[in-house]
């Protein structure tokens, strides 16, 4: 005989209640568990130990996918250990997450100048202008692109571009390759 059937209706969603009150509690500890992975990441990644950097995000990214954050830190970390491709990789991830993020599109854009895919390098630079017209970054990365297809001319207008900005890099990128 069943002596749930006997009880008020109330007391049958006891269990489901406590069933959803664990989850939330587990939902909880695992945010904290990202929280601290990504932190001691960035610890690491500081330090200058880009593989225990990478190690700490790819558990992050275990534990929450969503996790944006992550893959703009493991692509700086993997360009430090001059795994291009795996940035790139990180870079697109972020993006799909973010398709605003102006960071995103310059990184991987650096990220794909280093492969030598500068056509695509530029698409990525143009969308972070498109997005910030004022950033010198941009500009200044853009202009190896250029370079890289053989549009010295563009190279150095971009780099002109950059300077203008404020970047302090973009003025010695312009004396060594010779531009006015």
């Amino acid at each position: 005989m069943n002596h749930l059937n006997n009880r008020p209706a109330s007391f049958k969603f006891i269990p489901m209640l406590l069933c959803a009150l664990c989850m939330l509690t587990a939902s909880v500890y695992a945010q904290d568990d990202v929280n601290k992975q990504f932190k001691k990441g960035q610890e690491r990644q500081q330090a200058g130990e880009f593989q225990d950097a990478i190690t700490c995000y790819n558990k992050v990214l275990e534990l929450d996918s969503s996790f944006y954050k992550a893959y703009l830190q493991r692509g700086f970390c993997k360009v430090a250990v001059k795994d291009y491709q795996g940035a790139v990789d990180d870079y697109t991830k972020l993006l799909q997450h973010d398709p605003k993020h102006v960071w995103g599109y310059i990184s991987r854009g650096s990220a794909r100048n280093r492969l030598g895919d500068f056509n695509n390098a530029m698409d990525d630079f143009d969308k972070a202008l498109e997005l910030d017209p004022q950033n010198a970054e941009a500009y200044n990365n853009r202009g190896f692109s250029k370079k890289g297809l053989g549009d010295d001319a563009g190279a150095c207008a971009d780099w002109n571009k950059s300077k203008k900005m404020g970047n302090e890099e973009a003025k010695i990128i312009l004396k060594n390759n010779h531009c006015k």
